[in-house]
């Protein structure tokens, strides 16, 4: 028992570095590119290469993990996060941090296949449900703490970069000086999107646009925020109010998905957060505290999709071709999440600040239309036949589908049943 609390502490320790540098340096990148004036559509480009780069980890770094083991290949992706973040501030140059950008986004997609091996093979049958409820936590108060961190320094300078390098190198030493055996990472199956499209239109088509609302948002809302003339301080508060509603929306909206055809249920989550997003084109910054209040309910809102098309998927699959459709609708957010910045930051340069909300509406209300017309032309699932809603998150690697408690083919790793017989023999 010792072994696994000592274990999960290492990893949640590892967790909490990662994701609070690496949300950190994302808002920070905005800011700095905004100070240079670099145009909003450059800083798309620039920005979404993050993107490329994390879809790029999570279909390729398992090969890597496979030949060198878990700990160099931790260490590898880790320092190798830690290096760009140094390397931001030597150079200011838009296709130098658009390579920087592709770097992390593989760094950091390798250090979550890691951490989130060592997350499942710690689960057995009967907390798993709890452990990915944990693991989402502390992944979204990690990302709202990082946001926080913006303001110890100008980020005109070279010291919030240093930072954003120590948080990203420190979470080597929780997982380093741990003796935790290594868990077997295998490639996960993957099926088309045009075949998954074919069972589930809906279900992919909300993970698509989900991936384009919030990579757009996490890119570009920090150059939002400096064309409206926030400052940093009220940036970065204004960033991490965004993903704490994120993370309180989940559950909430959890209850109306099990009582609730979740088709509409996604029909009407769109339409209210392309109203909420239309509310922050129009009103803009006039008033901070109602910006902050629609831009959390637009964000939340958003947010929530990408778990509602999951559940829509999965109430469509067999339960051993759960995490099979939970890679592919991953990578089909990825996909979203490339095409978020791009737009968005071409609208921006054409409407100014409030073309990233016009944009965000236009996708929902896109969304809204092929939900509806999914409804109006296929069948629905009993409501009583859904199974349980489980609020999955896509800012993860494949991986953690495993974990998810509708995956019937979980079986527990080798240690922690050890670890069940020595605190069966101890009782």
């Amino acid at each position: 028992m010792t072994r696994m609390v000592v274990s999960l502490s290492a990893l949640i320790m590892s967790i909490v570095l990662l994701v609070s540098g690496n949300a950190f340096l994302m808002t920070l990148l905005g800011i700095r590119l905004s100070i240079e004036q670099v145009s909003p559509d450059v800083i798309g480009w620039v920005l979404v290469c993050y993107s490329i780069g994390f879809v790029l980890g999570t279909l390729y770094v398992h090969k890597i993990i496979g030949r060198v083991g878990h700990i160099r290949a931790f260490a590898v992706f880790a320092a190798m996060a830690a290096v760009a973040a140094l390397l931001y501030p030597m150079a200011v140059s838009t296709l130098f941090w658009a390579v920087l950008r592709v770097l992390s986004g593989f760094s950091v997609a390798g250090v979550l296949v890691v951490i989130e091996s060592w997350f499942s093979s710690r689960a057995t049958n009967s907390n798993r449900g709890a452990m990915f409820a944990v693991y989402q936590i502390v992944f979204y108060l990690s990302a709202a703490g990082g946001q926080l961190i913006v303001n110890v320094g100008d980020p005109a300078n070279f010291l919030p970069f240093s930072l954003a390098a120590i948080l990203l190198a420190l979470a080597l030493i929780p997982l380093s000086l741990t003796r935790m055996e290594a868990p077997v990472i295998e490639q996960t199956a993957r099926m088309s999107v045009f075949k998954l499209a074919r069972e589930s239109f809906s279900g992919v088509a909300g993970a698509l646009v989900s991936g384009v609302l919030i990579g757009g948002f996490y890119a570009l809302g920090p150059v939002y925020a400096t064309l409206v003339g926030l400052d940093v301080a009220k940036t970065s508060t204004f960033m991490a109010s965004a993903i704490v509603a994120a993370m309180l929306l989940a559950w909430p909206l959890g209850r109306v998905c099990d009582r609730f055809d979740r088709r509409r249920v996604m029909f009407w989550v769109a339409l209210a957060a392309a109203a909420s997003a239309g509310g922050v084109a129009v009103l803009g910054a006039s008033s901070l505290a109602l910006l902050t209040l629609l831009v959390g309910l637009f964000t939340g809102l958003s947010a929530t999709l990408y778990p509602i098309a999951v559940a829509i998927t999965n109430d469509r699959m067999d339960s051993n071709r759960i995490v099979a459709a939970s890679a592919t609708l991953l990578l089909s957010y990825g996909i979203g999440s490339v095409i978020g910045p791009i737009a968005m930051s071409k609208l921006i340069s054409v409407l100014g600040p409030s073309g990233l909300f016009y944009g965000n509406a236009g996708f929902l209300l896109v969304l809204a239309v092929i939900t509806s017309y999914r409804i109006s032309h296929t069948d629905d699932v009993p409501v009583e036949d859904q199974e349980h809603f489980v609020p999955a998150m896509p800012e993860a690697s494949p991986v953690l589908a495993e974990l998810d408690p509708r995956n019937e083919d979980f079986h527990e790793s080798p240690e922690v049943e050890e670890m069940q017989e020595e605190l069966r023999q101890a009782g």
